[in-house]
């Protein structure tokens, strides 16, 4: 195949599109058995599909030269003189440091390429998604359908003005209420994650705020203030009748659980500076009168998978569209990391931000243990009572601070159980060395004079270590 330069002279210009008639297309076609990594299939009889089998570009327009030439055969006179010799292109490309390939098109038209009714621009590129529709020269003109064969099954779609934006990808995860999955601004230049979270899953009866729309954009304006370089960006959230679609900073270093799960345990140094982190992020969201609630090691996301990752707390809006009783019957998994407090009254009761701390003191243990505090079969009886052990064989390497810490923050009555901002100051955590990373890791951050971010001064008594 000639390349993109040599196009014939005798083919006439490119025409306007002002003759052009605008009737719908014949959508009629029939779609062979799909090979290679793509296909651009037809939607009009006259004009052949496309397999895609190498990683070239695959050109389409009126040049001879293109994989796909259309000619007058194919389509009417006053249609193809709209049509630029070479009108698209389509290829794979790897994202920059990642394993991620996307399929670009390329809009190199005169009247321009549009990809599900929305124009591209000549020069300009977007990716595109299994199923995705061509237009040529009029956005209501559609040629092809673009097959994905290497495309993961997506149950959730996105919805259309989330698809005119962005391109789904690969799911990063899944819990009771929806799955969270890879998204890609459409020109591929930005990654964010995309929580989709089905609420079908929730009882229509029980007040939720997901079931009120304006509810949901008051509460939307206020998590999007929230700035903490330990607490996962918000950067947008659309709401549907059917589901709510939460676009989210990345986070390339996965969950804390899969990197306990991966390497048994953490080391005391290890979990020191992704605790303090976390504790400066629930910190910063009791100061601004949000109690997170659902503390977990799976809703705390590391920035990559080195040995001192930025430590980003998430899911901690989910406070805010979802009540205490729907919580209890939708917890991912056990409430293995529920406070005694919500557990003894199903819910039903006030409570306090101390519910979170009681989460914490859960976290660190699994952190320097490797293992849970309690067994399945009498895990309501054992949280209610506060009955955990320190098990020697988990535990004889890590220091009496670091237990005494744990059993602060898991003592039952929340009024004796230590406070947050006493966590911040304890002995455990006055380690100069690690507070030096951790400035490091968020010196990046644009914190401006919030003392919210990292306080530095707080009363506390001493504790004595009473194991």
């Amino acid at each position: 195949m000639a390349s993109q330069n040599q196009i014939p002279a005798s083919l006439p210009d490119t025409q306007n599109t002002d003759g052009l008639p605008s009737q719908s297309v014949d959508t009629a076609s029939q779609q062979p058995k799909l090979v290679a990594w793509g296909r651009l299939c037809s939607t009009r009889t006259s004009i052949p599909s496309l397999d895609m089998k190498e990683d070239i570009s695959y050109t389409v327009g009126r040049s001879v030269d293109c994989n796909l030439c259309l000619t007058l055969d194919q389509i009417c006179l006053t249609w193809l003189h709209t049509i630029s010799k070479i009108h698209f292109r389509i290829y794979r490309e790897r994202i920059q440091n990642t394993n991620e390939i996307v399929v670009y098109l390329e809009d190199l038209s005169s009247n321009g390429t549009f990809v599900n009714k929305a124009r591209v621009g000549r020069g300009n590129r977007v990716i595109i998604e299994h199923l995705s529709e061509i237009a040529l020269s009029r956005d209501n003109l559609t040629v092809f359908l673009f097959l994905n064969i290497n495309a993961p099954e997506i149950a959730c779609q996105l919805q259309p003005e989330l698809k005119q934006n962005y391109a789904i990808g690969r799911k990063l995860g899944a819990g009771a209420c929806g799955e969270v999955r890879l998204l890609f601004t459409k020109d591929g230049s930005k990654r964010f994650a995309l929580k989709i979270i089905q609420k079908n899953c929730f009882d229509s009866t029980d007040g939720n705020i997901l079931n009120n729309p304006a509810n949901v954009k008051n509460e939307v304006d206020i998590l999007k203030k929230l700035k903490h370089p330990c607490i996962i960006h918000l950067e947008d959230i659309h709401d549907t009748p059917k589901a709510m679609y939460i676009i989210l900073e990345l986070m390339e270093g996965g969950e804390l659980f899969e990197k306990i799960k991966k390497q048994g345990r953490l080391s005391e140094s290890c979990a020191k500076l992704i605790f303090y982190q976390v504790v400066l992020a629930v910190h910063y969201l009791h100061k601004m009168g949000i109690t997170h609630r659902d503390l977990k090691p799976e809703n705390i996301l590391l920035k990559d998978h080195s040995d001192n990752p930025l430590v980003k707390v998430s899911d901690f809006g989910m406070s805010k569209f979802v009540n205490t009783q729907t919580m209890m019957r939708t917890f991912c998994g056990t409430p293995m990391y529920v406070a005694p407090e919500i557990l003894a009254t199903r819910g039903r009761s006030s409570y306090t931000s101390q519910v979170d701390v009681w989460s914490l003191g859960v976290i660190l243990y699994v952190c320097l243990s490797g293992v849970v505090p309690f067994k399945l079969d009498t895990l309501e009886e054992q949280i209610r009572g506060g009955i955990y052990m320190f098990y020697p064989e988990k535990f004889q390497d890590v220091s009496l601070n670091a237990k005494h810490l744990i059993r602060r923050m898991m003592t039952v009555d929340p009024k004796a159980r230590i406070t947050v901002p006493q966590i911040l100051l304890h002995p455990w955590l006055r380690d100069t060395m690690m507070r030096m990373k951790v400035n490091r890791l968020i010196s990046n951050f644009d914190m401006g004079n919030d003392e919210n971010i990292a306080p530095a001064n707080v009363n506390y008594k001493r504790p004595r270590l009473q194991l």
